[in-house]
């Protein structure tokens, strides 16, 4: 299980930048400068704890920017992710893990509890990375409320 302290596991996916274009993203294009990187997985677009986290991000982007890069990754597509960034106006990167081995090597993806059933899915977590790959900060099974300004306070 990756840990505070722990080199951040190496990824490229396909995904959408801020500007909705499609391309690869890998971790080591968000390293390197001064900025943190906070790494965030959701279950699924357009659903309402994934939508009210992504809004939150969006509308403390002011916040955030000269701080931190923002990029969500979830199991869906890179169009679903599209549709979801135009829907919502969202301001950062959205990668796309439809294998779940980016989701698997930071622990996001597991067995968990959604109305009294066990099954497997995504465990909503976020990442702060600092500019050399090293992981900062963990928190799993967030809660959305509020969970932006925890991250920004950490930062």
């Amino acid at each position: 299980m990756l840990k505070e302290g722990d080199r951040a596991p190496e990824f490229c996916l396909r995904g959408i930048d801020k500007n909705a274009k499609e391309g690869e993203f890998c971790l080591k294009d968000f390293l390197g400068g001064k900025k943190h990187l906070v790494l965030y997985f959701y279950p699924k677009d357009n659903t309402p704890g994934c939508t009210k986290e992504a809004c939150d991000f969006r509308d403390n982007m002011n916040r955030l920017t000269r701080l931190a890069t923002v990029v969500g990754v979830s199991p869906d597509s890179v169009k679903s992710h599209q549709n979801f960034q135009k829907k919502h106006g969202l301001n950062f990167v959205l990668l796309s893990d439809p294998d779940k081995e980016v989701l698997k090597a930071y622990g996001a993806w597991g067995k968990k509890k959604m109305y009294g059933k066990v099954r497997e899915g995504v465990i909503r977590s976020t990442f702060i990375i600092s500019p050399d790959g090293e992981v900062k900060k963990i928190w799993r099974n967030v809660k959305v409320k509020g969970h932006v300004d925890e991250v920004i306070e950490n930062l």
